[in-house]
């Protein structure tokens, strides 16, 4: 198959199944689409962190299943500041990623200036496969492209690692 073909791709779920050692997740948009829970942020309406089936999702048990089979899930947000409305909402929500098991950590654009950043945001699976996700100007998700180059796996693999190192970890960062 070639390495971006068009055809049914499996789904986050699957292929966060089939990883063995890590999967690492670059954001670098300051807003995406609205959804329902960024409206409730909006209207003053915050997560009850002890209310566990209000918030948890399909996705945060995918992840904690492979945090528990010993998949390091990382997360690396760039972001203005001050921060967009999207990103403080992100901020508050990331809890949630934390309780799966996922390390987060916020990079500030300012830190980020003799860094190689990609421009589309992407999960990268053992450093065999990209995720990478092509938006559209108003956050919207336009299609999911997988690639297995060697040549974008490793750029995208060290370009991870390298804004990684300067990111502030979730604990720490305040929005």
């Amino acid at each position: 198959m070639p390495q971006n073909a068009q055809q049914a791709h499996p789904t986050f779920a699957e292929v966060l199944k089939d990883t063995e050692r890590s999967a690492v997740h670059l954001e670098s948009r300051d807003t995406y689409f609205d959804n329902e829970r960024l409206a409730a942020w909006r209207r003053g309406e915050r997560v009850n962190w002890d209310d566990r089936a209000s918030w948890w999702r399909p996705f945060h048990e995918s992840i904690a299943t492979a945090v528990a089979r010993g998949v390091v899930v990382r997360r690396l947000r760039v972001v203005s500041e001050p921060a967009s409305e999207y990103i403080r909402w992100e901020h508050h929500v990331t809890r949630a990623n934390t309780e799966a098991g996922e390390l987060v950590r916020w990079l500030p654009r300012r830190r980020a200036t003799n860094l190689a950043v990609p421009a589309n945001d992407y999960w990268l699976f053992d450093d065999r496969l990209a995720r990478v996700h092509h938006f559209a100007g108003d956050g919207s998700l336009v299609e999911d492209e997988f690639n297995s180059a060697p040549a974008t796996v490793t750029f995208l693999s060290e370009a991870f690692e390298a804004l990684w190192e300067h990111g502030i970890p979730h604990e720490e960062y305040q929005v």
